[in-house]
């Protein structure tokens, strides 16, 4: 087990269950003002949390299937960059869908976001089948068919390299700002990337410095088999669902194949944090009820795709504890129920449980999303005496 258990929240509209925006003290209303998302972040920074998930997905959020109630979100990279200036230390990591996004645009935003918060940036890759987000863009269409997730898994590990390769196409020291001569960039530390895959053809270079932390830092989420090479071979860090621990390690040990089989000696092997969707009162039964409560604000009982914790917030520490002992799993990621009650439930009563035990830090030691989570910089792809552009 690690000194410190590294924790994450993912901040997902009003919580993570389809009800929570019938709750008491949910904020439904303010889901769309800056002010809404800067109470929460500034609640897990101050929780001293690594970094914070901004959910974002182009399907309209339902309450339940078998409602017609839907409620539109923010774009979660605009909505980063504008919380980084609000913030000092947290890592931020908003979603984009790598299945209807293009890696050029999306390299450029999640530089930008790193140059603004100075180095806390990070990006979660998301794939998605689902053929009314398909339908908006009216460019592709998905056969019902699982082989189709192999397909955007791969198409992701693509949409990872053209990002890591673009951040990279600008050396460190590209840049001259030499007034006496002219001359603003050296050309010859600038690269075409010149990538070629199924689904798109990039040439680079990027229009925007390379970033503070070199790349920021690339998560994938472990929902099948596929999506665990793609963390392997692609992620800096990965999400996964375990049922138990031994399931938990079988995804550590495909992870560890797939990042071998990519021959990615020199890159860090990508951190897995385990995904539980969180439930927490003074008591079980407190908790219980307040799960029960939430379930009839849905309209029927919701069952998260990762383990559920509903019960104490000393409890969800031993859970922890438990999660963090199994090798290779280096932090967890807390989907709160409804929110901000269960955030603050994390940050005031399960960070200072944790601290008890000498699992959790009592400062920021470092300045960069890469540091908190113990990743070095990476080296330039392109500094190797390649030619630069033309």
């Amino acid at each position: 087990m690690t000194e410190h258990v590294r924790v994450a929240v993912a901040l997902d509209g009003c919580g993570s269950h389809p009800g929570a925006w019938r709750a008491p003290g949910a904020r439904a209303n303010a889901l769309t003002t800056a002010a809404h998302w800067q109470q929460l972040v500034g609640e897990a920074e101050a929780g001293l949390l690594d970094f914070v998930i901004l959910a974002d997905t182009f399907a309209l959020h339902r309450g339940h299937p078998r409602t017609d109630r839907a409620t539109g979100g923010l774009d979660s990279v605009l909505l980063a960059s504008r919380l980084a200036p609000t913030t000092r230390s947290i890592g931020l990591i908003p979603t984009a869908t790598a299945t209807h996004t293009e890696p050029f645009h999306v390299s450029k935003a999640i530089a930008t976001l790193d140059y603004v918060s100075q180095g806390r940036a990070g990006v979660l890759l998301r794939t998605t089948a689902d053929p009314d987000e398909a339908a908006l863009f009216g460019r592709r269409r998905f056969p019902d068919d699982p082989a189709v997730l192999a397909d955007l898994a791969s198409e992701a590990l693509d949409f990872a390299t053209v990002l890591g390769l673009l951040w990279d196409s600008w050396e460190d020291d590209a840049e001259i700002r030499d007034v006496a001569t002219g001359r603003f960039v050296d050309r010859d530390k600038l690269h075409y990337i010149d990538f070629a895959g199924d689904q798109f053809s990039v040439r680079g270079p990027a229009i925007t410095p390379r970033p503070p932390q070199g790349r920021p830092v690339i998560a994938a989420t472990g929902a099948h088999p596929t999506d665990l090479r793609l963390i392997g071979r692609g992620a800096d860090l990965g999400f996964i669902s375990p049922r138990d621990v031994d399931d938990a390690v079988r995804a550590v040990d495909a992870v560890g194949t797939a990042h071998s089989d990519a021959g990615r000696e020199i890159t860090d092997p990508a951190l897995l944090f385990v995904d539980l969707f969180v439930v927490l009162a003074a008591s079980e039964a407190e908790a219980d009820d307040r799960r029960a409560r939430l379930d009839d604000s849905a309209d029927g009982p919701f069952t998260p795709d990762s383990a559920v914790f509903t019960g104490t917030p000393v409890g969800l520490a031993d859970e922890i504890e438990r999660w963090a002992a199994v090798a290779g799993i280096s932090g967890i990621r807390l989907h709160p129920a409804a929110l901000p009650e269960d955030l603050r439930a994390i940050t005031r009563e399960l960070v200072p449980e944790l601290r008890r035990r000498n699992l959790f830090r009592d400062e920021y030691s470092h300045s960069t999303l890469r540091g908190h989570l113990g990743l070095a910089r990476p080296s330039n792809y392109f500094a190797t005496g390649k030619a630069g552009v033309a």
